[in-house]
């Protein structure tokens, strides 16, 4: 679960590396897979697109937390890191690689870009 002063780590190629969550939509105190939040860089490669302390919207892809698939089969998923992607206001991502597995629960979000680009849906 994912709320206010957390950091993540973003696995995209828009060379942002760690992303500090300030707020978490939808009128929630904390986020899960597939929720976007607002969120201000913390440290970024230089000469990239997005520099340090800008301020940016990102979707969850990985948490810490176990996830409980009850529709499904009763599994429980869990990460080991937090884990987030740029995206635009459209819901977009900004990055035209995803590194490393995204959760299959982005589906029901209609993140459909992230899942074809992500290397693996667990």
């Amino acid at each position: 679960m994912i709320q206010s002063q957390t950091y993540l780590n973003v696995t995209d190629n828009t060379g942002v590396r760690k992303l500090m969550c300030i707020r978490v939509f939808k009128n929630k105190k904390t986020a899960s897979v597939g929720d976007v939040i607002l969120g201000v860089v913390k440290e970024a490669l230089p000469n990239m697109s997005i520099k340090k302390s800008e301020i940016v919207r990102a979707v969850i892809v990985r948490t810490c937390k176990e996830i409980h698939r009850f529709k499904h089969n009763g599994m429980v998923i869990k990460f080991d890191e937090n884990a987030a992607v740029i995206i635009n206001k459209e819901g977009m991502p900004r990055g035209t690689r995803i590194f490393g597995p995204v959760a299959r629960e982005l589906r029901e979000k209609n993140f459909m870009k992230i899942l074809s680009l992500a290397s693996e849906v667990v």
